[in-house]
């Protein structure tokens, strides 16, 4: 459990005080927050460094170091603020399916329990909810950021987004409480897979509002979604870490030559 030293340099880290009791508006808030201020981002398993589920690694990199991370780290770190503050979170194992079907657990979702069950998301980066979701809800579910919907099979629970009238899928969970270290696997499993573009691809992306603007960093350029429209620029490969602290906070040396070489 953080110590409550822990959770205001959380806090201060998101850039919000400590909300008014438990409740569901506490919690968008805080879910707006971090996705504002932390972002979904791969620069140390790009750079070859070795990543971890464990809590004390990731709210040390997400508060202490000032970085992002991917799913075990930002979902993993939000979980720990949650519970700090008084939430009950249960750490959720999924299968992503943006890629077709998959079976294999790639992925750490949070569920919070309020009134009723919600789905909680800070570390999926594009085609994710920026709201809780309830987890009962039947049918669509309109958010600022789009509809989704559950999907419930034998396989578990499906997250889809309605996209022109049809749900597309992004990843399948079962909603049993898993520890931390269950997660390792996966992590490990992930980093050491070199054909996958946790390793091939450096990226960072970030909420810019609570409507689901988003600013992303990719070796290409940077990109700004706003209200449907999409804007590019492209960043040289000199001044790509300049741009990384500027409008990510990250300080990162990526090589101009990793930045300029292709994946195979």
């Amino acid at each position: 459990m953080l110590s409550s030293q822990d959770v205001q340099a959380y806090l201060h880290r998101i850039g919000i005080d400590a909300p008014a009791g438990v409740g569901i508006d506490a919690l968008t808030r805080l879910q707006l927050a971090h996705l504002q201020a932390v972002p979904f981002e791969n620069l140390a398993i790009f750079a070859g460094r070795s990543v971890t589920t464990d809590n004390r690694w990731t709210f040390s990199k997400v508060v202490d170091q000032a970085r992002g991370g991917w799913c075990f780290e930002l979902n993993g770190a939000f979980a720990q603020l949650l519970e700090a503050l008084g939430f009950t979170v249960q750490r959720l194992a999924a299968a992503v399916l943006l890629g077709g079907p998959n079976k294999i657990v790639d992925h750490l979702v949070l569920e919070v329990v309020l009134d009723q069950p919600y789905l909680v998301e800070v570390g999926f980066g594009d085609n994710a909810p920026i709201v809780p979701l309830p987890l009962q809800a039947a049918g669509p579910i309109e958010t600022r950021c789009g509809t989704f919907e559950f999907l419930n099979s034998p396989q578990g629970t499906t997250l889809a987004q309605i996209v022109d009238g049809v749900p597309e899928a992004r990843y399948r969970f079962k909603r049993v409480n898993h520890d931390p270290i269950d997660f390792e696997p996966a992590s490990i499993r992930l980093q050491e897979d070199p054909a996958l573009h946790w390793s091939t691809s450096p990226f960072a992306t970030r909420l810019i509002d609570d409507r689901g603007s988003r600013l992303t960093l990719t070796r290409d350029g940077l990109k700004t979604t706003r209200h449907g429209q999409v804007e590019d620029r492209p960043v040289d490969p000199h001044e790509w870490n300049d741009v990384l602290f500027e409008h990510f906070g990250i300080v990162e040396q990526v090589p101009p030559e990793a930045l300029e070489r292709r994946p195979d």
